[in-house]
């Protein structure tokens, strides 16, 4: 199967199409491939039935955070509207019967109980992500599958937990077949994209064009790396890069240590060989 916009196009106004034409192009482009011209089209690796499937269970928690996250900030702004703030919603049934506008005067009725019904659906919310994490737990200690293995690896490293590790191993490591540190950059969509045109040359940032999820978890894990594993190699080389300077260059740097967290985390998966200057945690 080939992707319609795979196919080579004559920049001209006009031009000659039909199946026919397509049909050679393709087989020619084909040949093209399979001697050794690899810039010719991108081959997508599809995932098996049992490796997609594994993805819905981290997908759904996701979800359900943030579904709960918007839950919480609804309440708030209600509450706000009416000149309350609230900084903790762990009491929030006690909590609103003593609230009072700014005369005195009780919550009006209406909106006491818009509130209890957004605080049922957040309560209903926290049940499901205990459920997910549960199951995800007993699937952690009991399960002897070789992605859940990855998972046990990258959680003994400082600084990476359960929710980073299943991240990457069930998106990224655990069924994809690495070859390089430049795929690895390249599928994460950290990879630089620069422009330059005779005397112009600029840089245009991260391709951002590939995994999401993964982009965004390693971002975050890349920040946690710095506070937990102070002593290793990028930690130190993020200091003395981009310690000195403002939040701005702070998060363009931690860009750069999240590309390199990444191909460190792949060789140790592959290799075993920690990432130099890493700490394992405690027994």
């Amino acid at each position: 199967m080939v992707d319609s916009s795979s196919i080579e196009v004559n920049r001209r106004k006009r031009r000659a199409k039909s199946d026919g034409l397509d049909v050679r192009k393709l087989l020619s482009m084909l040949m093209r491939y399979e001697q050794g011209e690899r810039e010719v089209w991108r081959v997508v690796h599809v995932p098996s039935v049992e490796a997609e499937d594994g993805r819905h269970l981290h997908r759904d928690l996701e979800t359900l955070k943030q579904e709960r996250a918007s839950t919480t900030t609804r309440i708030k702004g209600l509450l706000s509207s009416q000149g309350i703030r609230l900084t903790s919603l762990s009491k929030f049934p006690e909590q609103l019967a003593a609230l009072r506008l700014w005369d005195g005067s009780e919550l009006p009725s209406g909106l006491r109980r818009r509130l209890l019904r957004v605080w049922a659906h957040h309560q209903f919310l926290n049940e499901q992500i205990a459920a997910l994490e549960a199951e995800r737990r007993a699937l952690l200690q009991s399960s002897e599958d070789a992605s859940l293995e990855k998972v046990r690896q990258l959680m003994h490293l400082k600084g990476i937990g359960i929710n980073g590790a299943w991240l990457l191993v069930m998106e990224f490591f655990g069924w994809r077949e690495l070859k390089n540190r430049r795929e690895v950059g390249g599928l994460a969509g950290l990879t630089p994209t620069p422009y330059q045109s005779g005397k112009s040359a600029r840089e245009q940032g991260i391709t951002k064009s590939g995994n999401r999820h993964v982009r965004w978890m390693t971002t975050e894990l890349a920040w946690s790396w710095i506070r937990y594993q102070p002593e290793s190699a990028l930690s130190c080389w993020f200091r003395e890069r981009f310690g000195s300077g403002g939040k701005r260059l702070r998060r363009i740097g931690i860009v750069a240590v999240a590309r390199k967290l990444l191909i460190a985390l792949w060789r140790f998966l592959n290799t075993g060989v920690l990432p130099e200057g890493a700490e394992l945690k405690a027994a």
